[in-house]
């Protein structure tokens, strides 16, 4: 058996604990949370909105000011 056969068998074995393992830990971890995430998405979506209120003037001037000194008054 040379060094890539036994790196192939190495790999898989790995592999296959790998997917073992997360199978279990999914199946014990598998509660169904879906308030929680969607608790989670509807806030980040809030911040996301907020920020954007608040910065939108910010990075429109930023952006003006950029185009303005690149192609003169």
């Amino acid at each position: 058996m040379d060094y890539l056969e036994k790196a192939q068998r190495r790999a898989y074995a790995a592999a296959t604990r790998v997917r073992g393992g997360y199978q279990h830990w999914s199946a014990a971890h598998d509660r169904g949370d879906v308030p929680g995430w969607v608790m989670i998405t509807v806030m980040t979506a809030g911040l996301v909105v907020a920020l954007g209120l608040i910065a939108r003037p910010l990075l429109e001037s930023v952006f003006t000011n950029a185009v303005n000194s690149v192609t003169g008054p």
